[in-house]
C-alpha cells in the first residue's frame, strides 16, 4: 500500500481495498497504483534518489514516500526500516502503510496495532483497514466503529465496506453507503447499488405480471397441442437467460420505471470501469427494451472479460438474429467455462439439426456443470427417439431435483403407459410448483374420470396464468353453465391466444346476439363485417372447418359467390361434409350440376342425408329410378326426421313408377 507524505499534498492517498484476507498482494497492489502522480516513468529513478537522500538526511516525509515505492514494488525488506522510522516522527501514513507491509508478512495483529495508531490520527484508509481487520475476525461492532469512522471522511472503501457490514445484518442503511461509494467511483459500489434499484422496481407489487426480471431464467417455449382438451402436454427443450447477483433491497417502492432508469445508471458506470456483470446487466436490460445493438455491445464486452453468462446471452442475441453459427461460438465458450444453459443451447442446436449424439453430449455437459435442465433436455431427446425407459430416468432425475416441467413430463409418460396413479402425484407436484402445462393436464385428468368439477378448478387454474386450451375449457364450461358473460371472457382470451376452436366459438357466442337480418335494399351500401364475422374468418384461417363453412355461408348471404365457394371448397377438402353439400348447392345454382354432383356424393357418404336426398333427385330427374331409389334409403337412413320422411315419400313415388 502506499500513502504520500505533506510535501505531495496526496497524503494516504492509497486505495487500500482489504477485499480478502486471503488476497493481501492483490490488495497492496491496487493500493499502491495510486502513489504521486509526479513520478512518471521518465523521471522514476531520479526522484526516488532524490527521496533517498532526503531520507538518509532524516526527512521523515522523505521515508514516508520511499517506503511506500518501495512497498509499491514488493521490497519490503527495504520499505520497512524507512517506514518505521518515518512511522517513529508521527507520519499517520507511514503507520499506514506499515500496517500493510506487516499484514503481508503474515502479522495481521501487529498491523493492527499500526492500523490504530494511524486511525486515531485520522488516517481514514486505515480505519478502514481497521475494520476489515475487526470483521475478519467477527467483531462486528469493532469493525462498524472504525469502518463508518472511515467512511463518514469520504473513503470509497470504507464505505462500501460499512455498506457490505450493513446489508449482511439488512440495515436499511446500507444504501446509503452503497451511494456514497459509488459516488466516488467505486465501480463495485455502483453494480450493487444498480442491483438494489432495479430489485426494488421489478419487485411483483410494482412490477405487475408481465415485467421484466434480469434474474437468472429460461427460455422456454411449451409444446402446443390440438384445440380442446385432447391429451397432457409437456414443454420443449430449455435454454438460457441472463443472469443476477446479490444487492440491497432498501424499504420503500418508488416509481418502476424511475427506479430501472436509475438502476441503468449505475449499471453504465459500473461497465464502463470494467465491472463485467454490471456489463452483463446492462445488456440484459437493453435486450428487454428492444436496443439489440447496444445490448450485444454491452454483452461482447463481458463476454471478452471472461464472464459466462453473457457469452451465453450474446449466442442468443445472434441466434434471434439469423447468425446460427456465431451464436454456437459464443454458447461453446460459455460451455467451456462452465455455463450449464450454454451446453443446453448447444445440445439444442444440434438437436433440431439431427445430431443426436452430440446434443446429448452437451445436454449431459450441462448436467455435469449442475443445470438441472440437462437432465431434462436428456429426457426430452429420449423420448423423441422412442427410448421411453431412458426418458423416465431422465424425466425422474431432474423432477427430483424439483425441475417442474420434467416432472410434468414424467406424468405425462406414465400417464401413456397406463399409470394414472402414478401420474397424478407428479402432475400435482409440478403443478403446485407452478407449471401450467401440468394443471391443465390435471384438468384432463379429473375430466376423463367425469369429476368435471376438479377438472375445472384445475382448468381455471391454468387459465389464470394464460393457458390457452385451459381458458378455452372453461369458456366451455361457462357455456354449458349458461354463463355467456364468463364464456365470452374466456373465450376472448383462448382466441386471442391463438385457438381456432375459440375463436369459432366466441363467434357463435357474438353471432346469437345479432338481430336478425331484414329483407336486401336495392342500392343499399354493403354493411362492414361484424365483430363475430371477423372472429369466424380467423378460425377459419386457422383450418377450422365448421369456421369455414359459416364465413362461406355469410359469403353467400352478401351475394359474394366466389368468395363463399373458395370457404366451401377449402372445408370441403379438409373433410367437411357441410361444406361439400354447400359447394354442392352453390354450384348446381351456378350450372354446374355434374360438379355438384360429386361433392354431395362425398357429403352423402361421410352421412349428409340433405345431400343423398339432392342426389336421389338429380336421380330421378335423369330417370335413373333404380339409382334414385338407393339414394333415398340413403336418406332415409341418415336422417334428419324431415329429410327422411321426403326421401321416404320421393322412394315411394320412384317404386310406382317402376312398377308401373
Amino acid at each position: 500500500m502506499v500513502f504520500m507524505g505533506d510535501r505531495a499534498t496526496l497524503l494516504e492517498t492509497g486505495r487500500f481495498v482489504q477485499r480478502h484476507a486471503r488476497n493481501a498482494a492483490d490488495e497492496i497492489i491496487e493500493a499502491a497504483g495510486a502513489v504521486d502522480a509526479a513520478l512518471d516513468t521518465t523521471a522514476d529513478h531520479e526522484t526516488e534518489a532524490g527521496h533517498r537522500r532526503a531520507a538518509e538526511n532524516g526527512d521523515a516525509a522523505a521515508m514516508s514516500v520511499l517506503g511506500a515505492l518501495l512497498l509499491r514494488r514488493g521490497d519490503l525488506d527495504g520499505a520497512e526500516p524507512y517506514l518505521r522510522g518515518a512511522t517513529a516522527e508521527g507520519d499517520r501514513a507511514a503507520a499506514n502503510n506499515l500496517g500493510v507491509l506487516l499484514h503481508q508478512r503474515g502479522y495481521p495483529d501487529e498491523a493492527a496495532g499500526w492500523w490504530r495508531v494511524a486511525a486515531v490520527a485520522g488516517s481514514a484508509p486505515a480505519a478502514h483497514a481497521l475494520g476489515r481487520h475487526h470483521r475478519e475476525r467477527g467483531d462486528e461492532p469493532a469493525a462498524e466503529y472504525w469502518l463508518r469512522q472511515s467512511a463518514e471522511q469520504g473513503h470509497a472503501l470504507g464505505a462500501y465496506a460499512l455498506a457490505d457490514l450493513l446489508e449482511h445484518r439488512s440495515d436499511v442503511g446500507a444504501e446509503r453507503w452503497l451511494r456514497a461509494a459509488a459516488e466516488q467511483g467505486h465501480r463495485e459500489a455502483a453494480y450493487r447499488l444498480a442491483l438494489a434499484l432495479e430489485r426494488r422496481a421489478t419487485e411483483p407489487a410494482a412490477r405487475g405480471p408481465h415485467a421484466y426480471d434480469t434474474g437468472t431464467g429460461l427460455r422456454t417455449s411449451a409444446a402446443e397441442g390440438a384445440p380442446g382438451a385432447t391429451g397432457p402436454r409437456t414443454a420443449a427443450p430449455a435454454e438460457a437467460a441472463a443472469g443476477t447477483g446479490e444487492g440491497t433491497v432498501p424499504p420503500g417502492n418508488p416509481s418502476p420505471t424511475k427506479g430501472l432508469a436509475e438502476a441503468e445508471q449505475w449499471f453504465r458506470q459500473a461497465a464502463a470501469r470494467g465491472h463485467r456483470r454490471a456489463a452483463l446487466h446492462l445488456g440484459a436490460l437493453l435486450e428487454k427494451r428492444g436496443e439489440l445493438k447496444e445490448a450485444g455491445r454491452w454483452y461482447l464486452t463481458s463476454a471478452k472479460d471472461g464472464e459466462a453468462k453473457a457469452a451465453c446471452a450474446l449466442g442468443f442475441l445472434l441466434r434471434d438474429a439469423g447468425d446460427e453459427e456465431s451464436a454456437a461460438v459464443w454458447w461453446l465458450r460459455a460451455a467451456q467455462d462452465g455455463d450449464g444453459n450454454a451446453a443446453n443451447a448447444l445440445g439444442a442446436l444440434h438437436a433440431a439439426r439431427g445430431e443426436q449424439q452430440t446434443a446429448e453430449r452437451w445436454y449431459r455437459a450441462a448436467m455435469d456443470a449442475g443445470d438441472v435442465n440437462g437432465a431434462y433436455n436428456l429426457g426430452l431427446l429420449c423420448a423423441a427417439q422412442e427410448r421411453t425407459a431412458q426418458a423416465e430416468q431422465w424425466y425422474r432425475r431432474a423432477a427430483y431435483a424439483g425441475h417442474r416441467e420434467a416432472a410434468n413430463a414424467l406424468a405425462v409418460l406414465l400417464l401413456q403407459a397406463g399409470d394414472a396413479g402414478g401420474a397424478e402425484p407428479w402432475f400435482s407436484k409440478a403443478a403446485e410448483a407452478g407449471s401450467v402445462d401440468a394443471a391443465f393436464n390435471l384438468g384432463i385428468l379429473h375430466a376423463g374420470r367425469d369429476d368435471d368439477r376438479t377438472a375445472l378448478t384445475w382448468y381455471e387454474r391454468a387459465a389464470a396464468a394464460g393457458h390457452t386450451e385451459a381458458a378455452l375449457q372453461v369458456g366451455i364450461a361457462a357455456l354449458r353453465d349458461g354463463d355467456e358473460q364468463a364464456a365470452e371472457r374466456h373465450l376472448r382470451c383462448a382466441a386471442g391466444g391463438g385457438s381456432a376452436e375459440a375463436a369459432f366459438r366466441l363467434a357463435t357466442v357474438l353471432d346469437a346476439r345479432r338481430p336478425a337480418p331484414g329483407p336486401p335494399v336495392l342500392g343499399a351500401p354493403r354493411e362492414e363485417k361484424s365483430e363475430c364475422e371477423e372472429w369466424y374468418e380467423r378460425a377459419a384461417e386457422q383450418g377450422h372447418r365448421r369456421a369455414q363453412v359459416r364465413v362461406g355461408m355469410l359469403a353467400a348471404g352478401r351475394g359474394d359467390v366466389a368468395e363463399a365457394a373458395r370457404w366451401y371448397r377449402e372445408a370441403a377438402e379438409a373433410g367437411s361434409r357441410n361444406g361439400a353439400f354447400n359447394l354442392g348447392l352453390l354450384l348446381a345454382r351456378e350450372g354446374g350440376e355434374r360438379e355438384a354432383a360429386l361433392w354431395w356424393t362425398r357429403a352423402a357418404r361421410a352421412g349428409h342425408g340433405r345431400a343423398a336426398l339432392r342426389l336421389a333427385l338429380l336421380a330421378a330427374r335423369r330417370g335413373e329410378l333404380t339409382e334414385g331409389r338407393r339414394w333415398c334409403a340413403r336418406a332415409v337412413e341418415l336422417g334428419p326426421a324431415e329429410v327422411a320422411e321426403r326421401a321416404a315419400r320421393l322412394s315411394e313415388a320412384l317404386h310406382q313408377e317402376l312398377t308401373a
